[in-house]
C-alpha cells in the first residue's frame, strides 16, 4: 500500500491528485467547473482508489450556490486548495486581486498541471532544496481567472524521506492592466473537523517562543507580525494536535513560514466545524503593483504531518532544516567554539584588554574569539557609528587589521558584530545620506535604541553597505559574522517609490535583507554567520537559509534559557540555537546560576561564552576547560541527533525540566536534567526515556539497562533532596538550580 519515495499520482478518471511517500498522503481533486477541492491529508492511504466520496454536498438553507437551479454545490460548505471570497465562500480566501473596475472578485480555475522531479528554488526568497531528484516531486498546478487573464500556479514539493511537504504560490500577470495584489497565502488547508489544539511560540524580548496552547473554537484563531520583522512577540510557527497528542504519540500537523518580514497564520473555524488553516505575508500594509507582464512569487511555507506526537514532527522539521535549508560549508561542519567580549568589556575594551580575553580562551578550548559592538565609527555608546563600518580609531587606532592578526597568532578564528540595517543620526553615513532612512516626508521619525532604520527597500542603500563590509572582511580576514538586527520598523515609507507601490516596503525591505545576505555569502562562502535581532527578534527559518545559527535570545540567564530553548526546539534545530554561558549575577535577572548548570545548559546549541574568562577562579576555569571539552566530543551528536523533549519546564508540578538526544543510529545518548529550586523531602524521580533500541544494552555510569526499560520502566534522576541532605544521604549533596547530563553508551544486544 506504501510506496517509499516521492509520489505524485493524477488519475484522470476521478481528476485527483494523490501526492504520498508511503508515510503522509495528500489528496485533491478538480470539480466539474475547475475548482481544486481538498480531499484528505494525514497517514498515507491506498493509491489508485477514488477518494471523491470525502466530497459532502447537502442542501442547507441560507446558502449561495455556484450554478442556477443547483441546490448542492456551494463553496461555503467544501473544502478547497486555493479559495476565494465571492465565489460562494464566506470564509478568508487565499488570494485578494484588486482590478481596474475596483472589484477584487476572482474565480481561479483549474488549466493545466505539470510534475517535475525534485524541487524548483524561489527567486530572490530563501527556500528548502534538494541535491538529488529524487530526494523530492513537484507538483506545479495553473490556474486561470477568465476576467482578468491572471495566473496562479500553486506548488507542492513532496519530500522522499521525511513527512514534508513544501508549499508555494506564484501570480502572473499576462494582461494588459495594472493589477494590486492586497493577500497571498503560501499555504491554505481546510481540515474536516475542529479537535486541534493550537501550539504557538510567543513572548517578548528576554522571553522569546513560550509554548502557548488553547483548543481551537468556532471564529479565528491567529498570530502574526506588523513589526517589519518576524518579531519577539509570535514566531511564524504553529502546530495543530490533538487533544490526546502528547510530545511521543498522537497526530500532529505543522506549518513553518520561511519568511524573516510580516506574517499571518491562522485558522478560521466555521460554524460546521471545518478548519481553514492558513500562512502567508501579513496583508496588513501590504499591496503589491503587478504589472503586466510581471509576476510575484510569494514565500515558502512547510507543512508537517506527524502520528507519533509533538517530537514526531519536531525532529522532521530539525532535519529538513538541518540538511536541506541551512547551506554552504557550516552546514554540516562542526561550528567552533566562541567567546564574546560583549558582556565582558560593553563599549570599555582596547586591544590588549581583547587580547587577553583571547589569550585566556585559548587556554580553556576556544576556537573563536568575537568583537561585539563598538569597534566602528564614533561608536563609543548606542547614540553614535551605526552605518559606518570602518574601524573606531579612539578604541582601535592600529585598526582592525592588527587585532585580527594577533588573535589568529593566538590560534583563535576571529569574528566581528555587524548592524548593517541600522543608522545613528550621528554618523558620516546619516550625515551624507538622510534620505536613506526608512521615513514619511514632513513627518518625524520615530527612533529606537537611538537608532533609525535604513531603507533596505532601496537597492543604492544595501550595495553600500555590502561594500562598506566587504573592505572590513577583507582587511580582517573575518571567520565569523554577528549579524544583528535591534528595532522594528515604524514610519513605512519608501523615498525611493511611487504612491501606488507604497505598500511594497514591507516585503521589498525583507528581499533587501535577503539580496545582501546572498550577496555576502557568495562572496564569502567560508564565513559562518549568525543572526540575530535582539536576540530572538527575527529567528525564523527564512534566515537560517542564509546564517546556520541565531542568537536564541539576549537572555543568557540558565533557568530561563531552558523555556526559551524548549520551546525553540518545536521547530528549529538545537545546531541553529546560540546559546552561551554568560556572567553570574545574570544581566538579566540578576540570577545566581552555577557555572555547571549555565554549561549544561548551554551545550545543548551552538555552544559558547559571554564573559572574561580571566575573572574566574582557577576551579571554573577548569570547568570551563571540561565543558568545552565534553561539548567538542559530542557536537556531532547533539547538532545531529534525533532531539525528545521530555519534561516541559511549561507544565507539572516537578520542578523539573529535561531532555535528551539520540545518535541516528541509537548507539549513544545524552540526557540532560534540570531543576529549579530545591525542595525538601522531595518524591523519587524517575524519567521515561524515548528514542533508544529496545532490544540493545546501554551503560549509564557503569551500570547496565536494557533499551526496553529505559523506555518502558524510566531512569532513576533522584538526587538528595529526596531525603534530608546530611552526612547519612548516600546521594551527592544537591543545590538550586542544579543540573547533570548522563551519557547514554550502547554496549550490545540483549542476550
Amino acid at each position: 500500500m506504501r510506496t517509499k519515495g516521492a509520489h505524485i499520482h493524477f488519475e484522470e478518471q476521478w481528476n485527483q491528485f494523490h501526492l504520498s511517500n508511503g508515510e503522509v498522503s495528500y489528496l485533491f481533486k478538480i470539480s466539474e467547473d475547475g475548482k481544486l477541492l481538498h480531499l484528505y491529508y494525514g497517514k498515507a492511504v491506498s493509491n489508485s482508489r477514488d477518494y471523491s466520496y470525502l466530497v459532502e454536498m447537502q442542501h442547507r438553507p441560507m446558502t449561495t450556490y455556484r450554478q442556477e437551479g443547483d441546490l448542492l454545490y456551494s463553496l461555503e460548505h467544501l473544502k478547497q486548495e486555493f479559495p476565494e471570497y465571492g465565489t460562494t465562500d464566506f470564509r478568508h480566501p487565499a488570494i485578494q486581486l484588486k482590478q481596474k473596475n475596483g472589484s477584487f472578485i476572482t474565480d481561479f480555475r483549474y488549466a493545466c498541471f505539470q510534475v517535475i522531479e525534485g524541487k524548483p528554488s524561489l527567486k530572490g526568497l530563501p527556500a528548502t532544496y534538494v541535491e538529488a531528484a529524487n530526494e523530492a516531486a513537484t507538483l506545479l498546478i495553473t490556474l486561470k481567472d477568465e476576467v482578468t487573464k491572471a495566473e496562479v500556479v500553486l506548488s507542492y514539493t513532496l519530500f522522499s524521506q521525511l513527512p514534508v511537504i513544501a508549499r508555494s504560490v506564484e501570480v502572473k500577470n499576462p494582461s494588459q492592466d495594472v493589477l494590486y495584489l492586497e493577500n497571498l497565502a503560501s499555504l491554505s488547508l481546510d481540515l474536516p473537523d475542529q479537535d486541534y489544539r493550537w501550539v504557538q511560540l510567543s513572548g517578548a524580548w528576554g522571553r522569546e517562543r513560550y509554548v502557548k496552547e488553547r483548543d481551537l473554537q468556532q471564529g479565528i484563531q491567529s498570530i502574526e507580525s506588523t513589526r517589519g520583522i518576524s518579531s519577539h512577540q509570535h514566531n511564524p510557527f504553529v502546530a495543530l494536535k490533538r487533544k490526546n497528542t502528547t510530545e511521543n504519540s498522537g497526530e500532529a500537523i505543522g506549518v513553518s513560514f520561511i519568511y524573516s518580514g510580516n506574517f499571518l497564520i491562522q485558522a478560521e473555524v466555521d460554524t460546521w466545524d471545518v478548519t481553514r488553516l492558513q500562512a502567508g505575508i501579513n496583508p496588513f500594509g501590504f499591496k503589491w503593483e503587478l504589472q503586466p507582464a510581471a509576476s510575484f512569487q510569494a514565500p515558502e511555507a512547510l507543512l508537517v504531518y506527524s502520528d507519533q506526537g509533538l517530537n514526531g514532527m519536531s525532529q522532521a522539521f530539525h532535519a529538513m532544516f538541518r540538511n536541506r535549508l541551512a547551506r554552504g560549508k557550516w552546514r554540516n561542519e562542526n561550528r567552533p567554539v566562541l567567546i564574546n567580549n560583549w558582556e565582558a568589556t560593553y563599549f570599555d575594551f582596547d586591544e590588549e584588554k581583547l587580547v587577553a580575553i583571547a589569550e585566556k580562551a585559548k587556554e580553556v578550548g576556544i576556537d573563536l574569539f568575537v568583537l561585539d559592538d563598538g569597534w566602528f565609527g564614533e561608536r563609543n555608546h548606542d547614540k553614535a557609528g551605526l552605518g559606518d563600518w570602518f574601524v573606531n580609531q579612539k578604541l582601535l587606532p592600529k585598526g582592525i587589521g592588527s587585532l585580527a592578526e594577533k588573535i589568529r597568532a593566538l590560534g583563535l578564528k576571529f569574528g566581528l558584530w555587524f548592524e548593517p540595517e541600522m543608522v545613528n543620526k550621528d554618523s558620516e553615513l546619516y550625515r551624507q545620506h538622510p534620505e536613506w532612512i526608512i521615513h514619511i516626508p514632513h513627518r518625524t521619525p520615530q527612533h529606537g535604541r537611538n537608532q533609525f532604520v535604513l531603507n533596505f527597500a532601496n537597492d543604492e542603500v544595501v550595495d553600500n553597505i555590502f561594500e562598506q563590509m566587504c573592505k572590513i572582511i577583507d582587511e580582517s580576514q573575518l571567520d565569523y559574522i554577528k549579524w544583528d538586527m535591534n528595532r522594528p520598523l515604524t514610519d513605512i515609507y519608501g523615498v525611493n517609490l511611487p504612491a501606488s507601490q507604497q505598500g511594497e516596503v514591507f516585503h521589498r525591505y525583507v528581499l533587501g535583507v535577503y539580496k545582501l545576505y546572498e550577496q555576502l555569502t557568495t562572496k564569502y562562502p567560508n564565513v559562518l554567520f549568525e543572526s540575530c535581532s535582539s536576540g530572538g527578534g527575527r529567528f525564523d527559518a527564512g534566515l537560517l537559509y542564509y546564517a546556520p545559527q541565531c542568537w536564541t535570545s539576549d537572555d543568557t540567564d540558565a533557568i530561563e534559557r531552558q523555556k526559551i530553548q524548549y520551546g525553540t526546539s518545536l521547530v528549529y534545530p538545537l545546531s541553529s540555537m546560540g546559546a552561551h554561558v554568560s556572567i553570574t549575577p545574570n544581566h538579566q535577572t540578576n540570577r545566581l546560576t552555577p557555572l555547571k548548570t549555565r554549561g549544561n545548559v548551554a551545550i545543548f546549541g551552538a555552544f559558547g561564552y559571554e564573559l572574561d574568562l580571566n575573572k574566574l577562579d582557577p576551579a571554573d576555569c577548569l570547568l570551563v576547560k571540561e565543558q568545552i571539552s565534553f561539548y567538542k566530543q559530542h557536537q556531532s551528536l547533539i547538532h545531529n541527533g534525533k532531539f525528545y523533549r521530555l519534561v516541559s519546564p511549561f507544565e507539572g508540578t516537578r520542578n523539573r525540566t529535561s531532555w535528551m538526544v539520540v545518535a541516528a543510529d541509537q548507539s549513544q545518548a545524552l540526557l540532560a536534567v534540570y531543576k529549579g529550586l530545591n525542595e525538601v523531602n522531595w518524591p523519587y524521580d524517575r524519567i521515561v526515556l524515548h528514542g533508544l533500541d529496545p532490544e540493545a544494552v546501554y551503560e549509564i555510569e557503569e551500570k547496565e539497562y536494557t533499551g526496553a526499560e529505559l523506555m518502558n520502566i524510566g531512569f532513576i534522576v533522584s538526587d538528595s533532596s529526596s531525603g534530608q541532605i546530611n552526612e547519612q544521604n548516600p546521594l551527592p549533596e544537591t543545590f538550586d538550580f542544579d543540573s547533570k547530563i548522563w551519557v547514554i553508551q550502547k554496549r550490545g544486544e540483549r542476550k
